[in-house]
């Protein structure tokens, strides 16, 4: 008789964002002609960097021609896409990463959700709250914790984030074996300075520990103090690995290319205490099990990091910047306390009731799809997530439908 696992009964209700998908298509449902504006998921909404296009026509040409036709490629990406990497997004702000310590992926959800498979099922995992779902989920899902209760999962260690701490809390007291980091923070927006993260380097060598740092939003950035990555911190290449995506950086959502950074002196430890490079192991998972990013794909991330690219894609996020701003002015003028906005593109404000129902009240009063924050931990109950995904048109108007209600 063949089994299931039994560690998905245990994941909560449904994954946050199907849930928004199944009310906000009920709505539609009932109302057939109501003209909703989409500011919940962190979907792009703008098209491809014109550079980022070219890359993808002309690798097409190449793959129909048997002289340039490419099969396989490399198990963790060309070579071509990896020292672009390395020069434009780690070597010009001064972090020492090589080409071989990149490996290219579909994406930093299937990265952050992956990584946990090369840890000992014992390993203590410490996660934030407010918290992006994949990192939970995904470790609830490997056997790693009990039950669910009051919101939260027997086993793991939570993080508390709050307006005091500015949503960045501070390492834990309890032993933790392995912590989920994201700044720009997703979902509050909310940003790390080097004297904080320098704190976590410090506690995870202190403790034997290891952070996964996920850096998807970086180059939404603007502030010349905060850091694009974790390794612009003395010490991180032993103690984090570090998970990037050209989805919100380049518009990649439905092209999908993202990448992980593995040091090589990057460890963990066997049973006996002894130092186990890290690089090895993420080396045999992804030849096992994953058969590496299309050539078009990796050729049009290439164009992204050139000095076109980058141009154009700072454009990009310089637009949904604007719109993130808009809408925390907005709030702000009518009294809502926010994070983020500023150097990210997702607004977290607290709404001043339960996050369902007020999803629920500007969805069917205004037509405006948010985030309700409870969707990301019990530290999210009362807020609300808004993305800057959309149209400066669309966000002026979904700002407009909301002063009527807000």
């Amino acid at each position: 008789m063949i089994r299931v696992n039994p560690n998905y009964s245990k994941i909560q209700a449904n994954y946050l964002f199907a849930e928004v998908a199944r009310r906000v298509k009920a709505y539609q449902e009932e109302n057939p002609s109501a003209q909703l504006i989409r500011l919940g998921i962190g979907d792009v909404t703008r098209a491809l960097p014109a550079a980022c296009v070219e890359a993808l026509e002309k690798a097409s040409r190449e793959m129909g021609a048997d002289a340039t036709f490419r099969g396989y490629g490399p198990d963790y990406g060309y070579a071509f896409l990896r020292e672009a990497i390395a020069e434009g997004d780690f070597r010009a702000r001064g972090c020492d990463v090589s080409p071989d310590e990149i490996f290219v992926s579909d994406g930093a959800k299937c990265d952050t959700g992956n990584i946990q498979e090369i840890f000992d099922l014992s390993a203590r995992v410490a996660v934030p709250d407010p918290v992006y779902p994949v990192y939970v989920d995904s470790n609830v899902m490997a056997g790693r914790t009990g039950p669910a209760a009051d919101g939260r999962y027997a086993g793991l260690v939570y993080l508390e984030g709050n307006e005091e701490n500015g949503y960045v809390p501070e390492p834990p007291q309890e032993p933790a074996d392995v912590v989920y980091l994201c700044y720009p923070n997703n979902p509050t927006g909310a940003v790390a300075t080097k004297a904080q993260l320098a704190r976590w380097v410090a506690w995870a060598r202190e403790n034997g520990a290891l952070i996964l740092f996920d850096a998807a939003y970086e180059a939404f950035i603007r502030d010349p103090e905060i850091p694009h990555s974790i390794y612009e911190i003395p010490g991180a290449r032993e103690v984090a690995v570090e998970f990037r995506s050209f989805s919100k950086t380049a518009g990649f959502t439905g092209t999908r290319c993202g990448y992980c950074v593995v040091p090589s002196d990057c460890r963990a430890f066997d049973a006996d205490g002894n130092a186990v490079p890290l690089q090895p192991l993420w080396k045999r998972r992804q030849s096992t099990k994953f058969n590496g990013v299309s050539y078009p794909v990796q050729r049009a991330a290439e164009a992204a990091c050139s000095p076109e690219g980058r141009a154009q894609c700072r454009e990009l996020i310089d637009g949904y910047l604007a719109n993130a701003r808009l809408v925390t002015d907005f709030l702000e003028a009518r009294g809502y306390r926010c994070t983020g906005g500023r150097n990210s593109p997702y607004v977290w404000f607290d709404s001043g009731m339960e996050s369902w129902a007020f999803f629920d009240k500007l969805l069917r009063e205004a037509g405006v799809v948010t985030t309700p924050g409870s969707g990301f931990g019990r530290a999210g109950a009362g807020r609300c997530r808004i993305t800057a995904f959309n149209s400066r048109e669309n966000v002026e108007r979904a700002l407009e439908r909301l002063g009527s209600v807000l």
